[in-house]
C-alpha cells in the first residue's frame, strides 16, 4: 500500500470527515486500491453501535433518522448517517442524494450524512454500504444509523449490518402488517408506531401485540412498541433508551455472537459473489463474450442457462 493510502487510513483513524468520504467514495466506486483500504479500516473497528431503521414507505423513517440523530448528538456521541436510496437502473447511483430535510445537522461536525444506492441488491442494502459502515466504526463514529429505502419484505436484509433493526410502522397500516409479517417480524428487535397522534394507533399496537405474542426468540428478548411523533419528537427519547436496552442485554450473549458470525458469513459470501462477477465480466474478452452470448439469447438461438454454462466453463469452474 503507498504513504498516501496509510495517510488516508490515518487521517480515517482520526475521524477525518473528509478522509471518510473519500474511502466510502472509492469502495462505491470499486476502485483498484479499495479492498487494501478496506483490509486496514477493518483492524480499526471501535465497535460503534449500528442501528437499522427499516419499514414501510411514508412511515417517516426519514423525520425519526433525523430526531434519533438530534438526540444522540445532545447527548455528546458522534453519528454517522447512511441514508440507502433509490438507485437509476442505468447510473447506478442515487436518484435521491443527501436528505434536504438533514441540512441542519449536516452543518454538524460531529454528524457524518451519506446517500448510497442500492445498486440492484435485494433489501435495499449494498455491499457498500456494509463497508461504509465499518468506515464510519473506525473513524469513531459512536452511533450509526442505516435508513433502509422501505420496499418490503426483502427489508430483512438490514439486520445483516444492524446490531439493531428497528421496524417502523404508521397507525393504519391494517393488511399491510399481515403482508410484511414473514419477514419484517422476524427480525424486528424494536417496533415504532410513528405518526402515533393519527388514528388507529390503538388497533395497530394490538395487531402488533397479536403478532408478536406469535413468535418465538431463541434470545429471550421481548421486542417494545414504541410509540413516536417524530416531526414533533415524542418518543425519541423512548427510543433511544429500547435501543440502550437491547444493545446492553445482547453485549457478551452468545446469541450475539451467532448474529455476529452470521453477518460476517454473509459479507464474505457477498464478497466472493462480487469478486467471481467481476471476473466473469470484467476483462474485455469476458465482456465480449457476454455481448456475444447476450446476442445469442436474445435472438432464441442460445438459452440463458448454458450461456451461464459456457461463461462458468470460461472460468474453469
Amino acid at each position: 500500500m503507498s504513504s498516501k493510502d496509510l495517510t488516508l487510513i490515518d487521517r480515517i483513524k482520526s475521524g477525518d470527515a473528509a478522509a471518510v468520504a473519500r474511502v466510502i467514495s472509492k469502495v462505491e466506486d470499486c476502485a483498484p486500491d479499495s479492498a487494501d483500504l478496506m483490509k486496514n479500516v477493518y483492524q480499526l473497528s471501535r465497535d460503534g453501535l449500528v442501528i437499522g431503521i427499516t419499514g414501510a414507505p411514508g412511515a417517516g423513517k426519514s423525520s425519526l433518522v433525523d430526531k434519533l440523530a438530534l438526540f444522540y448528538r445532545e447527548r455528546g456521541d458522534r453519528v454517522g448517517i447512511v441514508a440507502v436510496d433509490p438507485s437509476s437502473p442505468f447510473s447506478g447511483g442515487a436518484i435521491l442524494g443527501d436528505r434536504i430535510r438533514m441540512q441542519t445537522l449536516g452543518l454538524d461536525q460531529g454528524v457524518f450524512i451519506r446517500s448510497m444506492a442500492t445498486r440492484g441488491n435485494l433489501g435495499g442494502l449494498a455491499r457498500a454500504t456494509v463497508d461504509a459502515v465499518a468506515i464510519l466504526d473506525a473513524a469513531g463514529y459512536a452511533r450509526i444509523i442505516v435508513e433502509t429505502v422501505g420496499v418490503g419484505q426483502d427489508e430483512v436484509e438490514i439486520v445483516k449490518a444492524a446490531d439493531v433493526s428497528v421496524v417502523v410502522l404508521v397507525p393504519g397500516m391494517g393488511d399491510d402488517i399481515q403482508a410484511i409479517k414473514a419477514g419484517i417480524m422476524e427480525i424486528g428487535d424494536i417496533f415504532v408506531i410513528n405518526k402515533a397522534d393519527r388514528d388507529g394507533v390503538y388497533a395497530t399496537e394490538k395487531e402488533l401485540e397479536s403478532l408478536l405474542s406469535l413468535a418465538s426468540r431463541g434470545d429471550g428478548w421481548d421486542p417494545p412498541i414504541v410509540k413516536t411523533v417524530a416531526i414533533e419528537s415524542r418518543g425519541i427519547e423512548d427510543l433511544a433508551a429500547a435501543i440502550d436496552r437491547f444493545a446492553e442485554a445482547q453485549r457478551g450473549s452468545t446469541l450475539s455472537g451467532t448474529r455476529r458470525r452470521a453477518i460476517a458469513r454473509w459479507r464474505i459470501v457477498e464478497l466472493l459473489r462480487e469478486r467471481l462477477l467481476a471476473n466473469a465480466v470484467g476483462s474485455p474478452e469476458s465482456s465480449a463474450t457476454l455481448d456475444r452470448l447476450a446476442d445469442e439469447v436474445a435472438t432464441r438461438r442460445r438459452d440463458p442457462y448454458s450461456a451461464v454454462d459456457e461463461i462458468i466453463q470460461g472460468l474453469g469452474q
